[in-house]
Order: C-alpha cells, then sequence, then structure tokens
C-alpha cells in the first residue's frame, strides 16, 4: 500500500518537481562524496580504500534526498496539503551517510575521541548500522511527505 502511494505520488510530479530531484540529488552527491573520497579529486586523499557498500549508501541517499528535497515544490493549479516538514530527518540521514561511507581514519571527530587503533575496532564496524540508519531516516520523511500530500490534495479555482 505504501509503495502504491509513493508510485502514485511520483507520477503526478510536473517536470519542475524532477528537474529540482535530479538538481538536488546532484549536488547531494557531490557534497557527500568529494570529502568523503569516493569521488577521487585532488582536494583529499582517502587513507582507506572506499567498501563496495559505500557507493549503494551514498547513492540511494542522494536519491532519496532530492526526492524529499522536490516535494517541497508547489504543483502549479494545486494548493499542496499541509504535510509534516521532515527537513530534519534529510538533514540527519544526510548527515549519516557522511558519517557511513566516509574513510574511519580520516574522521576528523571520531579519531581524537577513540585514536586510530579505535575508529578501525570500534568505529569503521559500526558504519554499515550507520548506512542503514540513515537510509531508513531519509526514506520515511519522503514516505511521510509523499502520504501526506497524496492523502489530502486541493484544488485551486481561479
Amino acid at each position: 500500500m505504501v509503495l502504491r502511494l509513493v508510485l502514485t505520488g511520483l507520477g503526478a510530479w510536473p517536470r519542475r518537481r524532477w528537474l529540482v530531484a535530479l538538481l538536488v540529488g546532484v549536488g547531494a552527491a557531490l557534497v557527500m562524496g568529494v570529502p568523503t573520497g569516493i569521488i577521487e579529486t585532488s582536494f583529499y586523499t582517502r587513507m582507506t580504500p572506499v567498501r563496495w557498500w559505500d557507493y549503494p549508501v551514498w547513492a540511494a541517499s542522494a536519491i532519496l534526498l532530492g526526492l524529499t528535497a522536490a516535494t517541497y515544490i508547489r504543483v502549479p493549479g494545486r494548493a499542496d496539503a499541509v504535510t509534516p516538514d521532515r527537513a530534519g530527518r534529510a538533514l540527519g540521514g544526510a548527515v549519516l551517510t557522511t558519517f557511513a561511507v566516509g574513510c574511519p581514519i580520516c574522521n576528523k571527530v571520531v579519531v581524537p575521541l577513540i585514536g586510530v587503533g579505535g575508529t578501525l575496532s570500534y568505529w569503521a564496524p559500526l558504519q554499515p548500522v550507520l548506512g542503514v540508519l540513515s537510509i531508513t531516516l531519509l526514506t520515511t520523511g519522503l514516505g511521510v511527505r509523499l502520504r501526506g500530500a497524496s492523502a489530502c490534495p486541493v484544488a485551486v479555482t481561479p
């Protein structure tokens, strides 16, 4: 049922929403990918190799952030129903994704607290859990936004 609501909601989107979803998704991928070293640049060199699961977590998060941002764009000719604001979940999901896919020994927050040995022993094994948590936050936030918008759309009459 939830999947049907999501697909119905996305299918009714105008081009403007899809453009915003694309632009925000690409921007989020860059903002999360460059500092974590998933996207190789001369600005940053990652000290540990990118793990196989970093790529799907990073890509899924960027897509979900783009779709969530697009839900805030008004549809012409319709006054959107008041849907819950889930921007906090989106921001939290983006931050968790960055911590999840980042280099464990390059983390400027964790290394001073538990040292390099601690990051490899304790932090690195927690990173996949953070990835799942971030995708869960982003998915639930998007789902709530889409359900609210499709549950009670309000038509605007001129």
